[in-house]
């Protein structure tokens, strides 16, 4: 069996990984050398589920170490550089922060002003430092239209500078993935080789067999904190969500969106995309009707949707982090389904 090694930045809890660790060919498979991530809590939940190392920091120092204020600090940066300087890798991936292009957010791009934005050229610095034979990013669909095009363009360039040979699709989860979320995100695949290029076919759609009762727990009866009862918050909210949600067939439980002023139904019958703020009462907090009452999705209920396994562990963290940490990961199926199309390109 052939091992190829994997390296992934922006790891978060490790969705991208698991996608790669899941996937194989009859003679060949990934190994998982490292991953980086800078969020102490994604951290924690990541080392909960993978064994391998987690080079936990700032990406940005962890290439450029003498940026370091102090030299405790600059120690810590070259040990993590020198780690991911010393193994070749074959494959490097990461879901690079969206929040600069996502619709959701404000869509300053590269000229975010948490310097998030540019996270993107620490990737190209990895892809000149390392080399690697293939790699996979993904981020929100609205990254091919963001400032006109011209942001995915310098994407393209940066890519076309390397000598990479790319590839980029935008993929729905309930589509490619068999997961009931209206989910779209762009996945970019890169080749140092033109043969394996050439070689890479994507993911045909396969039919939406799960439905929201496989991820949603409609029958048991949660923690009280997650339920909508009268007098809980502010305003109007709970007057709202039983006068939107009375003509609920429970035979086919519907999902509703909070949107700050207004409830809106999902008819897809399927979860709306999950965000990073789902238990702060922000965009698209998806909301559920049961015979126990109205309620919040639970942090599992968003890991299931996602895709992650029953036996993945969530750490004992704030409901808030672990909604922030589904979101912002990925569609684990959809990965997979990359990851096996990759390896049949290149093996052998």
């Amino acid at each position: 069996m052939v091992e190829y090694k994997v390296g992934s930045l922006f790891a978060g809890v490790g969705g991208i990984c698991l996608g790669f660790k899941n996937a194989k060919t009859k003679n060949s498979k990934y190994k998982l050398l490292w991953a980086n991530e800078i969020d102490e809590y994604a951290c924690e939940t990541y080392r909960t589920n993978f064994s391998h190392q987690l080079l936990e920091g700032d990406i940005k120092l962890v290439l450029h170490p003498e940026y370091a204020t102090d030299e405790s600090e600059q120690k810590y940066y070259k040990k993590l550089h020198d780690k991911i300087l010393s193994e070749p890798i074959d494959i490097l991936n990461g879901g690079f922060p969206c929040q600069a292009f996502s619709i959701a957010g404000y869509r300053k791009g590269f000229d975010d002003e948490k310097g998030r934005g540019e996270l993107f050229f620490e990737l190209v610095r990895m892809l000149e430092e390392k080399k690697p034979r293939v790699a996979l990013f993904e981020n929100v669909k609205n990254l091919v239209g963001h400032d006109d095009g011209n942001t995915f363009r310098v994407i393209c360039e940066q890519l076309d500078m390397l000598g990479y040979h790319y590839t980029y699709q935008v993929l729905n989860a309930m589509n490619y993935g068999n997961m009931a979320q209206n989910r779209e995100r762009i996945y970019i695949v890169a080749f140092r080789n033109s043969e394996d290029f050439a070689k890479f076919h994507w993911p045909l759609p396969v039919p939406l067999t799960t439905t929201v009762k496989d991820i949603i727990n409609f029958e048991t009866k949660e923690n009280e904190k997650y339920y909508y009862t009268e007098g809980k918050y502010k305003g109007d909210i709970y007057k709202l969500l039983v006068e939107a949600t009375e003509d609920d067939d429970s035979a086919h439980p519907a999902i509703y969106q909070w949107r700050r002023k207004y409830v809106r139904q999902n008819k897809s019958g399927v979860v709306p995309t999950l965000t990073a703020n789902q238990g702060e009462g922000g965009h698209n907090v998806c909301i559920i009707k049961s015979k126990y009452g109205l309620r919040k999705m639970t942090p599992r209920e968003c890991f299931n949707t996602q895709g992650f396994p029953k036996n993945f562990k969530l750490p004992e963290q704030s409901d808030a982090r672990l909604y922030k940490q589904a979101g912002n990961s990925v569609c684990v199926p959809v990965i997979k389904r990359i990851a096996d199309e990759i390896l049949k390109a290149i093996e052998n």
